[in-house]
């Protein structure tokens, strides 16, 4: 795995060493950040179900000001705390309020996504971008779990299987396109 474009363009992440993380491919990612465009520019992200980190890292490496990455399996918390460790990224709560005083930083919340989504506040980010397993109603539950911490202007992003149909809204979200890529699909909500 590598990260695609941006500040770290080229930079080797660690994989995983065990079976059962899916990590998203460098091209599924490419596809991704090219649709949210400058979006992701000093935008506050949560990369849900984080795996490798690969997603919440690439979004830091092109401009986002801050990613909090929500992982319940303590061995891929340890990967992605050793992936932006080489990065030289820095842990930090949120960004600072000052935009000139802001500096890259991240945050690491070991729990299950919507344990974790009950403790995070509504309108905290502006981008949410989750990767639940591919199972047939996981985009259904990650995106119930994730609404309640939708703002007026928060984008929700689901990877899931292509042989599985997206949910078409959870109020007040919407589907508002899919993007299909080989054996995996892009759905993107928003108000």
């Amino acid at each position: 795995m590598r990260i695609v474009a941006g500040e770290f363009k080229g930079r080797q992440l660690k994989s995983p060493a065990w079976e059962g993380l899916r990590p998203t491919s460098d091209r599924l990612r490419e596809t991704l950040f090219n649709i949210l465009g400058d979006a992701i520019v000093a935008a506050r992200v949560l990369d849900g179900y984080a795996g490798t980190g690969a997603i919440g890292i690439e979004a830091l490496s092109r401009g986002a000001a801050h990613v909090t990455f929500v992982e319940r399996d303590p061995r891929a918390v340890q990967l992605i705390e050793t992936n932006l460790a080489a990065l030289g990224l820095e842990r930090r709560r949120a960004p600072a309020p000052d935009a000139a005083a802001r500096k890259k930083g991240y945050a690491i919340i070991r729990a299950g996504f919507a344990d974790a989504a009950k403790r995070l506040a509504v309108g905290e980010f502006d981008l949410l971008i989750l990767d639940p397993p591919y199972a047939d109603r996981a985009a259904e539950d990650a995106l119930a779990a994730a609404v309640p911490l939708a703002g007026p202007d928060t984008r929700i992003v689901i990877e899931h299987a292509a042989r599985h149909a997206p949910p078409a809204a959870s109020a007040p979200m919407r589907l508002r396109r899919t993007v299909k890529a080989g054996d995996s699909a892009l759905s993107f909500y928003g108000c």
